[in-house]
């Protein structure tokens, strides 16, 4: 996602999404060359460098939708908000069972399980943005940094932790890739660069009890969470919040990415899928949750408490009001990444909403 004009990065079990919007046919560019950020010939077309601009490519008024696969900062139009509350309201009205709540909810790990089982590691593409998007990254790897310590949350098979060691220029950085999945930590145990100088892949529950193996509270400079908040259910998120601030260091940081409300594939869940408002269960098995801006700022500086649930019949005061509590992080930046995919042999458009930020201890 480093530039309007490069191939759309998203989460592994989301790439089906973003091969609808394969390109079809490139016009050549005519002799008097456009800006960059709108040039069809690499040769010109020219790589923004700005963290959280979230692409240059801009749909005005005259523009052909079609011209381009991508357009940057695209609002949903009306037609599309319509259809969407139209999904939304059907996907309520046919929510999962009972049954198959408890069972995806009670076990999520499983399901993880199986999703790299069926997904072998070159499924995945590397995450080579990230530096760009997240600047802290560049220093802690500079040769000069001095001891570092990085830790991925929901590190899947990799193609977040390799990346950043193979751009690292500091022989004192040490990467910790913790997943919740066994097999995702097998995967990149097994990986040919999987070197334990420098890197070490752990089983480890973000919203349990205990910290992550090999480390210990305010040891970690840098936390990354990129599509892994969504896996969890929205009773976790206090935990999770929680474990990442224990194990920061005082003024550490949170690169974040996850998913936006109204983003595509929310749209596209049919029935049977709905567990909550914004939360699914995919055909794989596994969580999702979609995201509103404001929501993520308040669950990060943690300046309010939800009420936890209380017997039934046991609604006091307390049970039923937050709480007012001392903020844990401070927003440093807070963006959403809208973009409007297109299919030019069908002329469809479709909308991704993604929500990325910042987040630092306090």
């Amino acid at each position: 996602m480093a530039s309007a004009a490069t191939t759309v990065d998203v989460p592994p079990e989301d790439e089906l999404l973003t091969k609808k919007t394969a390109a079809l046919t490139v016009q050549e560019a005519a002799e008097a060359q456009p800006p960059a950020h709108r040039n069809h010939d690499p040769q010109y077309n020219m790589k923004r460098s700005d963290p959280f601009q979230f692409g240059s490519r801009l749909l005005q008024e005259d523009d052909d939708v079609f011209e381009f696969n991508a357009w940057d900062h695209v609002e949903t139009d009306d037609t599309y908000k319509e259809y969407a509350e139209q999904q939304f309201a059907k996907q309520r009205e046919s929510p999962v069972s009972d049954f198959d709540k408890h069972r995806f909810n009670s076990d999520p790990a499983k399901w993880w399980n199986l999703f790299y089982k069926n997904n072998t590691a070159n499924f995945f593409k590397n995450r080579k943005w990230l530096q760009q998007e997240f600047p802290i990254l560049d220093k802690v790897t500079a040769e000069d940094a001095g001891p570092m310590t990085i830790l991925e949350v929901g590190a899947g098979a990799g193609n977040t932790a390799f990346p950043i060691l193979a751009n690292n220029k500091n022989p004192k950085l040490k990467v910790h890739a913790c997943d919740f999945s066994k097999k995702a930590v097998e995967v990149m145990r097994a990986h040919e660069q999987y070197n334990t100088d420098f890197m070490q892949a752990d089983v480890w529950d973000a919203a349990g009890e205990d910290l992550p193996p090999g480390l210990e509270e305010s040891s970690v400079d840098v936390v990354l969470m990129v599509f892994i908040f969504s896996a969890l259910s929205p009773k976790q998120w206090q935990q999770a919040v929680q474990n990442i601030y224990r194990v920061l260091k005082p003024g550490g940081e949170v690169c974040f990415r996850d998913y936006g409300r109204g983003d595509l594939a929310q749209v596209r869940f049919k029935k049977g899928r709905y567990l909550e408002e914004n939360f699914y269960i995919r055909g794989d098995g596994t969580r999702v949750y979609f995201f509103e801006k404001d929501e993520l700022a308040q669950i990060w500086s943690g300046a309010t408490e939800a009420p936890k649930e209380q017997p039934e019949g046991d609604e006091t005061k307390d049970s039923i009001e937050t709480k007012a509590k001392p903020a844990l992080f401070h927003v440093e930046e807070l963006g959403v990444d809208r973009r409007m995919l297109v299919n030019r042999a069908r002329k469809l458009k479709m909308y991704r909403c993604w929500i990325q930020g910042r987040f630092r201890k306090k």
